[in-house]
């Protein structure tokens, strides 16, 4: 009986943990298309929707992203838990331009994956010695995460007159 009221407990603060999480790093993915892939009678299909996101930080970087999405009356009524496979590609859009310093592994973009505890992170970082930025796309779930992951990088070059910046100018140490 204690166990049970500890995971209840465990689960209830980590439900408001969840709820209290401040707002998403980027904005809202633009969404690009869906495709279908799995038909369902009277009830909306399993898709793959692709979605594209510009990096708030680093201006001038885009990364794309396709996340399956469940249809169903599960997915109908938004309480699907969605699967953790996740593709990403990012790349340099224009000249590039940071707006603040950043860390290692600082989230990018964030975006729930179901009803409660799961969700999709993109996280960025410097690879100093080659000047490329590093994307990161992973899921993780409160109790049990997931080591299904995607990583882009973009080479940071030259973009007409501009020169290119230094990422590892731009790490909080």
């Amino acid at each position: 009986m204690m166990k049970s009221f500890l995971r209840a407990a465990v689960l209830s603060v980590a439900a408001l943990a969840a709820l209290a999480q401040p707002a998403l790093s980027a904005d809202e993915p633009d969404l690009i298309f869906k495709k279908s892939t799995v038909w369902k009678f009277l009830t909306p299909d399993h898709k793959l929707a692709t979605y594209a996101v510009d990096d708030p930080l680093v201006e001038g970087v885009a990364c794309h992203f396709t996340v399956p999405e469940k249809g169903g009356v599960s997915g109908w009524l938004g309480v699907a838990e969605e699967v953790s496979d996740i593709s990403l590609a990012c790349r340099q859009v224009g000249p590039v331009t940071f707006k603040a310093k950043f860390e290692q592994g600082e989230e990018m973009f964030r975006q729930r994956r179901s009803f409660l505890f799961k969700k999709m992170r993109i996280v960025r970082g410097c690879d100093t010695k080659r000047n490329v930025l590093v994307y990161l796309v992973y899921s993780d779930k409160i109790i049990e995460g997931s080591p299904k992951n995607s990583t882009s990088t973009v080479p940071i070059m030259p973009w007409g007159e501009a020169s290119a910046p230094r990422c590892g100018d731009w790490l909080d140490n």
